[in-house]
Formats: structure tokens, sequence, C-alpha cells
């Protein structure tokens, strides 16, 4: 009795495996193996990272001022120069996304340069503009606001690497409503701005969103222009680097799991967040 239950189980597997089988084609099994090889090359170094520094020394860097002040620098950096790229942003993306006009390939070209520019050379190019004998530096240190080894100086090197996330995910949310939607709501007497306001962002918030987060963790991982235009005060990708340099790989390896652990978990929360409104659209 016993063996014909299992022969029984076996042969309900086999039919529940050919069923799966049947929904799921070959193509669909081989992209998933490729795509398989990319997920494990990034999954694998971040876990190793994560495992390869014991919990006492994570808790004593915790613990250490200086490793929490360069951590704090570095998040608020990012999200106020996160808040400027949305600010500016966002405007410049419903202008490109909404209408066509001489330049606006140039305009885009522009967006898109800080992405493929290595940062080192975004640093010597903002340190020459906004030191105190910059053409924008020079008149702004007049009026006490300097740039250079200041928190001034790390938001702006933040800011011109990330915005362009910003601008073209804005740009993305913005394409894909349909214009007619804007066009009925002014023909109904509301104006361009209050269109906006009550139909273009509502409907393109979740791009801006998605932006908005990939802009402020290109600015926490930023380094190259950070270490150029302000070295100090001490952001956490520039605290890594020194400990590195000065005490070797044992002493820079915590302070990158405090810092991956904080953007795993940002991402995360987001993530999940973002899934419940991706549910919510569809209804």
């Amino acid at each position: 009795m016993e063996v014909k239950k299992s022969l029984f189980t076996i042969k309900l597997l086999i039919i529940i495996w050919k069923f799966k089988m049947r929904k799921l084609d070959y193509t669909t099994i081989f992209f998933a193996i490729m795509g398989s090889f990319l997920v494990l090359f990034i999954f694998i170094p971040i876990i190793n990272l994560i495992t390869s520094s014991d919990a006492g020394s994570i808790i004593s860097n915790l613990q250490d001022s200086q490793v929490i002040s360069s951590i704090f620098v570095s998040v608020y950096s990012a999200l106020f120069a996160t808040v400027i790229a949305l600010l500016f942003g966002v405007p410049l993306a419903y202008i490109l996304a909404r209408h066509d006009f001489k330049g606006k390939g140039f305009i885009e070209s522009i967006i898109d340069v800080p992405i493929v520019i290595p940062h080192t050379v975004v640093g010597i190019a903002l340190l020459l503009v906004f030191t105190s004998n910059g053409i924008i530096g020079a008149p702004l240190s007049k009026l006490g606001l300097t740039f250079t080894d200041a928190i001034p100086g790390i938001v702006i090197a933040m800011l011109f690497v990330s915005s362009s996330f910003v601008v073209n995910s804005s740009r993305e949310g913005f394409e894909s409503i349909d214009p007619r939607m804007e066009k009925v709501a002014r023909t109904l007497g509301a104006g361009t701005l209050r269109t906006f306001y009550s139909i273009s962002l509502p409907l393109a918030l979740r791009s801006i969103v998605v932006g908005s987060v990939m802009c402020w963790a290109r600015s926490v991982s930023e380094f190259g222009a950070v270490i150029i235009l302000a070295y100090y005060p001490l952001v956490a990708p520039t605290l890594i680097y020194q400990k590195f340099v000065n005490y070797g790989l044992d002493n820079a390896t915590p302070v990158a799991v405090i810092l991956i652990s904080i953007c795993l978990a940002i991402f995360i929360l987001v993530r999940v967040l973002m899934r419940g409104w991706r549910t919510y659209d569809k209804n």
C-alpha cells in the first residue's frame, strides 16, 4: 500500500513538472540561466564582503565617532543633492518629454555626459569652477559660501554625477503619459501648471521616485569627484579608502559592510513600497 502511494506521489510530481515545463518555454529557461550569471556576479562579492567581517569589528566601528560622522555626511549630503536634482531636473524632464526644439539632442547629451566622464575629471572640472578664484566660486566666496573642503563642495560633486538619473527617469515617466489626458484637463479649464500638478506629476511619480532613489544611491557612493573637490569633511567612501591605504583591508572592510548594509536596507524598503505601488497602479 505504501509503495502504491509513493508511486502515485512520484507520478503526480512528474505531471506537475511537465505542466510547468509547458508553461515555461525553453527560451525563458535559457534566458533565466544566462541572466543568473550576472546576478551571481553581483551577488557573490556583496555576500562575501558582508560575511568577511566579524560582528565585533562592525560593532566597534559603529561606536567610532569618525565612522558615524562620515556616514552621516554621506547620507545627508546625498539627500540634499537629490532634492536639488528634483527641484531643477523634473521641470527639465517635462520639457524634454513634451516639446521638440532645436538643440534638444545637445541638451540630452549634456545631461548624459556625467555618466561617461571619469569622476576624477569631474572633480578637476568642478575644482576649476568652484574655487575661490573660479567663475562661480569667486563671487560666492565673497558671500561666505566656500566649496573646497566643505559640505557644499561635497553636495555639488554628488549632484553633478547623479542628476542624470532624475532627469532621465522622470522624462521616461512623462513620456509614458498619454498627452490627450493633459489636453482634456486643459479643455476643462485647468491651466498648464495645474494640469502638471494634478495630472502629469502624479502619473509620473513612480518614475520620479525611482530616479530619486538612484540619484541618492549614486551620490552616496561617489568618491572620485568628492576626494578632489572636498576631501574633508570625510564622506564614507573617502574614509574607507583612507583606512584601506593606511591600515589595510581588515580595517576598511567593516566600514564598507556598514555602508553597503545601509544602502541594501534602503533599496529593499523602496522595492517593497514600489511593489505595493505597482499593484495599486494596476487596480
